[in-house]
């Protein structure tokens, strides 16, 4: 794949740009880690200095940069403001709160004698160079929800960005220079998905961080694993919605229209696949299917569009051939089903909502990335749960309730990173995000992200010659 900003909404290619050479990788690896040995001692108040200067700068470049990724990925204007914005708070909320969440700590007294010591701690230290392969469907937030911490923690970080959005990855390199991060502490790779198994076989570089797809999180965990690296993965998601009868329907629905429609459906973290109870099932799929189909489809940079194109021509193809398999074996199409014949150019897909679907339908069980919604009617949480569960993907699920025991059942039995209740899922720097299954393992977000890529070391000491 070319590494040029094609602009989705309209198929053209915009700019291009040469890959690294070897030596210019080589380069940037090695200024990584030459600048660890120093930025690793460097005190949290300094590094907290310089990433609240990053949230300045960046607080500065919103509009510009949200142009940069609607132009680049197509997502609306409006979302790329706020994912900026966004960012700009994370990287606030690390540079108050990092100190504290690597803070040494201090085994019981007691335990400390039974250990055989006369003192004991554990400490967080920095790992070394990370490098972080990002997707680019939300190509500042991905990003800085890693640097954020690792950088905080004392590491370097090296990003290999998606290959469609070159100009949002380099400017994230020359934000955190011009924030007067240390030369080599932050750098982006222009290289292909061909040159990562290299820089990360590495020994100067002591970790990875990958959110992508299933395929791409197998290649670079198996190379980790060879090489005996830490990683953390977030793949895909098939993330449950689920409705049951004591809901507030009418806003469970309008919320699960926002829920599936972000970023243009190209969100890991979208409700997917919505799973409503018999007793509300017909009230729900009415509002619901309304909603959708009043989503306005167009120009991503005009205002008062909700959804911009599909990010790439082959996402949409993707999309299509999962819609066009379930329609074949018997799905229901309740809106949408196709591109929007005013829509000529780019990658446009309708809001669509399927119903009827079935264990023999691809899109019970892949993940459709696009403004694509299916419709299940159960009978009860048994049956709920059990449709919620049969996925490969675990990222985080949805639950509509106002029965605490629906609740409770739901937190213990639902196979997923986070169960969100009344609402619908969201990333926060305070809360941890990750999943299980084949949606990844590890964590980003707070205590728990910085925390991955550092080395927990635990001291032990006598200070008497008993």
């Amino acid at each position: 794949m070319p590494i040029a900003t094609v602009n989705p909404a309209t198929g053209e290619t915009v700019r291009t740009y040469e890959a690294h050479t070897p030596d210019e990788v080589e380069r940037r690896i090695a200024a990584a880690y030459e600048t660890f040995l120093t930025y690793r001692t460097t005190s949290f108040a300094e590094r907290s200095r310089l990433l609240r200067r990053a949230a300045e700068l960046l607080d500065e470049d919103r509009e510009d940069i949200a142009r940069t990724m609607t132009i680049e990925m197509g997502k609306p204007l409006a979302a790329a403001r706020a994912e900026a914005a966004k960012c700009a708070k994370a990287m606030r909320w690390y540079a108050d709160h990092a100190e504290a969440l690597l803070a040494d700590e201090h085994p019981a007294e007691a335990d400390v004698r039974d250990a055989g010591a006369d003192a004991a701690r554990v400490l967080y230290r920095p790992l070394g160079p990370v490098l972080a392969v990002m997707p680019w469907n939300f190509p500042l937030w991905q990003v800085v929800r890693f640097a954020a911490p690792a950088l905080m923690a004392g590491n370097t970080g090296l990003l290999k960005h998606a290959s469609n959005v070159p100009q949002t990855a380099l400017y994230l390199g020359e934000l955190f220079h011009r924030a007067g991060f240390p030369e080599g502490c932050f750098q982006t790779l222009l290289i292909g998905s061909g040159a990562v198994e290299a820089v990360l076989r590495d020994p100067r570089v002591a970790a990875a961080t990958l959110t992508g797809s299933e395929p791409a999180g197998r290649s670079v965990a198996a190379v980790a694993g060879d090489e005996v690296k830490k990683t953390v993965l977030e793949l895909g998601g098939s993330d449950p919605y689920i409705v049951m009868a004591s809901a507030d329907v009418e806003r469970a629905a309008e919320t699960a229209v926002t829920a599936r429609a972000q970023n243009n459906g190209q969100s890991c973290i979208a409700a997917k696949r919505f799973i409503v109870h018999a007793d509300v099932y017909d009230s729900f799929a009415e509002r619901f299917t309304a909603g959708m189909a009043a989503l306005t489809v167009g120009d991503p940079m005009a205002d008062g569009t909700d959804i911009g194109p599909l990010a790439t021509e082959q996402g949409r193809r993707d999309l299509e051939e999962l819609v066009d398999d379930a329609v074949a074996k018997g799905a229901e199409v309740l809106c949408g089903g196709g591109r929007p014949e005013d829509r000529t150019a780019g990658w446009f897909y309708r809001p669509t909502v399927l119903a009827g679907i079935t264990p023999e339908m691809r899109i019970h069980q892949e993940e459709a990335f696009g403004p694509v919604a299916t419709l299940y009617r159960v009978a009860g949480i048994d049956e709920a749960v059990a449709v919620a569960n049969d996925t490969p993907f675990g990222l985080s699920s949805n639950v509509w309730t106002l029965d605490d025991a629906d609740v409770e059942r739901f937190v213990r039995d639902l196979q997923a990173g986070g169960v969100f209740v009344n609402g619908m899922t969201a990333s926060h720097p305070a809360l941890p995000f990750g999943g299980v299954k084949r949606s990844g393992y590890g964590r980003e977000l707070s205590g728990h992200g910085i925390r991955e890529f550092c080395n927990t070391t635990t001291v032990w000491r006598r200070t008497s010659g008993d």
